[in-house]
Order: C-alpha cells, then sequence, then structure tokens
C-alpha cells in the first residue's frame, strides 16, 4: 500500500498500485471507467455530484460528427471512426446490463443514442465492474498517487490543478437550450436539421428540438425568448410542431 489516505461518505480507503483515478463520471468518464474495468484494472471516479448529472444527461443524444466540422480535421476523423466503432459499444453494453439505450442510425455517419439511458446503462456497468465511486469534489490531483489519472470533468476540467506542474488546456461551458414534445412514437422519422436547428424523437414519442449557443458561464436560467425562436425554427423543419 502506498500513497494518500481519504476518506469516502465515512468509509477509510487506501490508494493502491494499479489504481486508475477518473475525475468526471459524465459518458466519457462512466465509459472509459467500464473499459477499464473489463480489463481488470481497479478504477475510481471521483465526481462532485450525480455520475452524468451535468452536461451528460441534458443532451439531445445527436450522434453526427460529419455535420459538426466545416471541413477536414484531426477532430472529424476521430469522430467518424468513433460513429463507426458505436453499435458495436452498444451492443455489449445492452448485453451486460439489460438496459436499452435507445440506439438507432438513420446513415453510417450519424446516428441519436437516449444519453440518459445511456448513463442508466454505464452507472450499472461500473457498478457490476466494482467501479469505486468517490462522491467529492476535486481540485488537485496528485497522479503519482496512482497508475494513470484521467481527466473528464467536462467543463469543469480547467478548474483541477495536476501537481506539480501539469497545465491543462483552458475550458469554458457553452450553454444552450432545448425544448420538448410529447408526440406519438414513430411520427418523425430521421433525425431533419438545417444549421443549428434540428429535430430528433426518442422511440417512445419524445421530441427535441434545439439549439443554440451561449458563452455566458455557468448560467442554468430558462430563457423564453430562446425557447419561442427555437420552436418556430423547428416548426420550419417539421410543421406538426407548429
Amino acid at each position: 500500500l502506498h500513497g494518500t489516505p481519504f476518506y469516502n461518505l465515512g468509509v477509510y480507503h487506501v490508494r493502491m498500485p494499479g489504481e486508475v483515478l477518473i475525475v468526471g463520471g459524465g459518458l466519457i468518464g462512466s465509459s472509459i471507467a467500464w473499459r477499464l474495468a473489463q480489463k481488470g484494472t481497479r478504477v475510481t471516479i471521483a465526481d462532485a455530484g450525480n455520475l452524468g448529472g451535468e452536461a451528460s444527461h441534458a443532451g439531445a443524444g445527436m450522434l453526427s460528427p460529419g455535420a459538426e466540422f466545416d471541413g477536414p480535421s484531426v477532430w472529424r476523423d476521430l469522430g467518424l471512426e468513433s460513429i463507426r466503432l458505436y453499435p458495436s459499444f452498444v451492443e455489449e453494453l445492452q448485453a451486460e446490463t439489460g438496459i436499452d439505450v435507445d440506439f438507432r442510425m438513420f446513415h453510417p455517419e450519424e446516428g441519436v443514442v437516449d444519453p440518459a439511458a445511456l448513463l442508466r446503462a454505464l452507472c450499472c456497468a461500473c457498478e457490476s465492474r466494482k467501479v469505486r465511486i468517490m462522491r467529492e469534489h476535486v481540485t488537485t490531483v496528485e497522479p503519482r498517487d496512482y497508475d494513470a489519472v484521467v481527466i473528464a470533468a467536462g467543463a469543469w476540467s480547467g478548474h483541477i490543478q495536476v501537481k506539480p506542474n501539469v497545465t491543462l488546456p483552458a475550458v469554458v461551458p457553452i450553454k444552450g437550450h432545448l425544448i420538448g414534445f410529447h408526440l406519438q412514437p414513430g411520427a418523425l422519422g430521421p433525425v431533419r436539421r438545417q444549421g443549428e436547428t434540428y429535430v430528433l424523437q426518442r422511440s417512445n414519442g419524445f421530441l427535441i428540438a434545439g439549439s443554440n449557443e451561449q458563452d455566458i458561464g455557468f448560467d442554468r436560467t430558462v430563457d423564453a425568448a430562446i425557447c419561442e425562436d427555437i420552436h418556430r425554427r423547428a416548426a420550419q423543419l417539421f410543421p406538426p410542431l407548429e
């Protein structure tokens, strides 16, 4: 045993060789934790709140990397490779947990998934693989205490100090609005998208329309005028929403 002991919900733990720390338990952090645990790695997820309780559960779930970039780039290539791997990733996760994540592909390079269901499945998979969850707001990390450290804290990643002198890239939160409609299942069909406007529908009929982007910090207020604008634009794509 080595490293610095810490307290977690009243239980005493000691960091051990071979452990990987993942800071942030959203979709990315939980996915990495599951994959590592599958290989027999001891994994701890540190998150200040509920796993996936921030941006992960609020996303529409649109998977369309090709539409996110104006031209060729390494990020576009990585996104396209990811969407090619996604069907097997989902199939394996659903088989392990028995949870349907409502994943559908309408095109080889475009799909949709329910982020909330995906989070439930990943949490279940991590639990069954004995991933340790540490409810803690991590502000400082000492990598020498672990075999590896993954920073997956989303918009909060830039606030984490990695000792002794690792500088993380600057990260800022980008706020967006979505609005929802209860419709009959199958009313929409494939995702419709034009510019920044899109509409997609879950298998249960719930339809999501978006979106906008605002660089205004960690602001959670809902702007009724923006919602009205999204409604207007969404109705142009799918007239029944009028």
